[in-house]
């Protein structure tokens, strides 16, 4: 039978896991970033790896901003970066915990391991 402070701390972690197990942003699907791309929407691309402790700590601060009616227009994609190496070829990127912002279908800016909530908000405002 688990103790009091054992239940307690069962409950805290599954209150706090469903939100470290998802990223920020939406799964890549090329179809939807494409038709986003050609009717001009800003985007967010999180190039992430479930395995990644700076993509877990970008994580929060992507999600936290997001929820800011400032980025109510940012469009926030998660491309996974052990599956989709065909795409992270395409795009030149090499690591994961990559964050890049498209105006459209122009690159506007990207940033790589950046864990700063200024810099990531900085980042995040420039297509829009």
């Amino acid at each position: 039978m688990p103790t009091r402070r054992t239940a307690s701390l069962i409950l805290a972690l599954a209150a706090f896991a469903p939100g470290c197990l998802l990223a920020a942003g939406s799964p890549y699907d090329a179809a939807s970033f494409a038709a986003l791309q050609k009717a001009g929407q800003p985007i967010l691309v999180h190039v992430h790896a479930s395995w990644c402790p700076t993509c877990r700590a970008q994580d929060p601060i992507v999600s936290g901003l997001l929820k800011d009616p400032r980025f109510a227009r940012l469009h926030a994609v998660e491309v996974d970066f052990d599956t989709q190496k065909d795409l992270l070829r395409a795009w030149h990127v090499g690591t994961q915990s990559t964050l890049i912002v498209f105006r459209g279908d122009k690159e506007i800016a990207r940033s790589v391991g950046d864990t700063r909530a200024a810099s990531i908000e900085a980042l995040m405002l420039r297509p829009l």
